[in-house]
């Protein structure tokens, strides 16, 4: 079971354990365990520098889908029935997922047990959001504010619609709306806490617990951010000023030579003997 492991980015031709060099363009959270040594994995790293990213994708955007009940989202039959189908059909996908990396390995059945975990995620999709932690901890990465944005948008949705449909029937609870769940979530993500609006049930405050984390990464991250840029604009000014000073110095020392230049020729002129008359 090798599916959760990575391989920075930079390693550019190291090989591991296994025999083979990894390519460095792939993040191995997916698929680095099932090869020999000596394996070709080319095949296999250029189906997930395609597809890895949008089924991470998928995965942080189905969090609410997979977590939460369907008997909990809907008590009409017709809607239950659909969202059965749409998990099936999830999990269809990340079937079709480790069936292709499978096929793709120069040893099949070696690599299916070898990623346990990815077979797993096809009877359990939730799993599936370990194989995004390569997408969370890049948004951590310096100039990566766009990511970061998008993973942080997403967890904040997903934690909200799961507090909402947890809550919105609990006997004593008080987030009953959208509006009050998008309040509440907006005050927990923001440390603010004012209490006004709590979650009562065991997922709503597990999902509450893990918005406050996010949290916190939102404000660690931004006040990262803000931080960096004021020292980058701060180390400009000073590039800029020794360059300055750097350039005005130069221009001094050219002038200073030009007047050394001139007292010479004038130290020559005084110093040759006169012409005789």
């Amino acid at each position: 079971m090798n599916d959760v492991e990575d391989t920075p980015s930079g390693a550019s031709g190291a090989v591991d354990g296994e025999g083979a060099a990894p390519d460095p363009g792939v993040h191995h959270l997916i698929g680095k365990g099932g090869f020999k040594p000596g394996d070709d994995r080319s095949r296999v790293e250029a189906y997930q520098r395609r597809w890895q990213t949008p089924l991470d994708l998928l995965a942080l955007v189905t969090i609410w889908f997979v977590v939460v009940p369907p008997g909990v989202i809907t008590t009409d039959r017709a809607v239950y029935l659909g969202l059965l189908g749409l998990r099936l059909a999830l999990s269809a996908i990340y079937a079709i997922d480790i069936i292709d990396r499978a096929l793709l390995a120069p040893h099949h059945w070696f690599y299916v047990r070898h990623n346990l975990l990815s077979v797993a995620t096809v009877f359990f999709p939730f799993l599936r959001v370990a194989f995004s932690l390569r997408l969370l901890r890049s948004i951590f990465q310096r100039g990566a504010i766009g990511r970061f944005v998008l993973a942080a948008g997403i967890m904040f949705l997903n934690l909200t619609a799961v507090v909402y449909l947890f809550e919105r029937r609990a006997p004593h609870g008080n987030i009953k709306t959208v509006g009050n769940a998008l309040w509440w979530a907006v005050v927990t993500l923001t440390t603010v806490g004012y209490g006004d609006y709590t979650p009562v049930t065991w997922p709503g405050r597990v999902a509450a617990t893990l918005l406050m984390f996010v949290g916190f990464g939102v404000l660690a991250t931004v006040t990262a951010q803000i931080s960096s840029a004021f020292i980058d604009q701060a180390a400009r000014s000073r590039a800029k000023e020794a360059g300055g000073a750097a350039s005005e110095a130069t221009e001094q020392e050219a002038q200073l030579r030009g007047i050394a230049d001139q007292l010479s020729r004038l130290e020559e002129r005084v110093g040759r003997p006169s012409p005789p008359s």
